[in-house]
């Protein structure tokens, strides 16, 4: 979850955070969801963690069958848009 998803996206990308997604290069972002409140982002984070890899699986193709990368799809909608909502993401490996 991040208030910032361009920032974050590029902090992956370019591998400048470590954990899971340097750990299995994981830089494609394929999913992800915006909401008016923290809170109600922090909610949704939590529940879709709980979920088995399946439903997340289903999750993403329901929205994206080819996992085509969002990045530059998300970099031109924001750069249209004054602020960034809060968003939850979701990234497969390249």
């Amino acid at each position: 979850m991040t208030s910032g998803l361009t920032k974050r996206l590029f902090l992956h990308r370019e591998d400048v955070i470590g954990g899971f997604t340097q750990k299995y290069g994981v830089h494609r972002l394929v999913w992800f969801e915006e909401f008016e409140d923290m809170p109600t982002a922090i909610t949704r984070e939590k529940q879709i963690k709980k979920w088995n890899r399946a439903w997340k699986l289903r999750l993403i193709e329901s929205h994206n069958p080819q996992w085509r990368d969002l990045w530059e799809e998300i970099v031109r909608f924001l750069g249209s848009r004054p602020r960034l909502k809060h968003s939850r993401a979701g990234s497969s490996r390249e």
